[in-house]
């Protein structure tokens, strides 16, 4: 399958090159410093938060699918680079023909107020009574504005008119890949506080060969 893989170089994004590479996929990776990866796979270097359109269109034209592991690296400060960057690859999308796109959000998400969802509901169907009641509070307070982007973001990935799918991770781990991991459609998990990059890359990879997975949100935990 051709991929291509945005923020190829981050947390989430180099587990999920790595991990295509093996698989033996035709890979393009694009990230703001991609020379670490050249040699491996097609490299495109670009800067999502004032990206040139051409080159995010070159990127993506002829692609099976492409894979966001968009992200502040600090997520308190960056508040807004991942609906900047998510916008720009779905009009790069959209240009070039290109219609399977996974992205990552995170757990908190389907409880923040967006512009398309102003009043979501209050808890998530799969939190359990820490969630609901103090993590969801706590998490909210730290990374308000992030959370607002993430929400955001999924606006427009919703709204892109591409086959789309939504990885909801909680709390992201370095541990190593397993390929166990428990998924819920549509929620989170309960219990779920923790899971590693390498899983969550795992199932984006593993969401591309089901056609069910098209227009769906999915928890993820360990």
């Amino acid at each position: 399958m051709k991929l291509t893989i945005f923020a190829a170089t981050g947390g989430i994004g180099r587990q999920v090159f790595e991990q295509a590479v093996a698989a033996g996929h035709d890979v393009t990776a694009v990230a703001r410093n991609p020379q670490s990866l050249a040699g491996r796979a097609r490299v495109v270097a670009a800067d999502l938060t004032a990206a040139d359109p051409a080159v995010l269109a070159s990127a993506v034209q002829g692609s099976d699918a492409v894979l966001s592991g968009l992200g502040p690296r600090r997520p308190r400060t960056e508040a807004g680079i991942t609906s900047r960057g998510t916008r720009a690859i779905v009009a790069a999308m959209r240009a070039t023909g290109v219609r399977r796109l996974v992205v990552v959000s995170a757990a908190p998400i389907g409880t923040v107020p967006s512009p398309a969802r102003p009043t979501p509901p209050r808890h998530d169907p799969g939190d359990g009574f820490f969630m609901r009641h103090l993590g969801s509070r706590f998490a909210g307070a730290m990374f308000r504005a992030h959370y607002a982007d993430l929400a955001l973001t999924e606006d427009i990935v919703r709204e892109s008119g591409l086959d789309w799918t939504i990885s909801r991770p909680p709390r992201l781990t370095d541990r190593p890949l397993t390929g166990v991991y428990r998924v819920a459609r549509g929620r989170n998990i309960r219990g779920g506080v923790t899971v590693s990059r390498a899983n969550v890359a795992h199932h984006m990879l593993a969401v591309l060969d089901q056609p069910e997975a098209v227009h769906q949100v999915f928890g993820i935990a360990d």
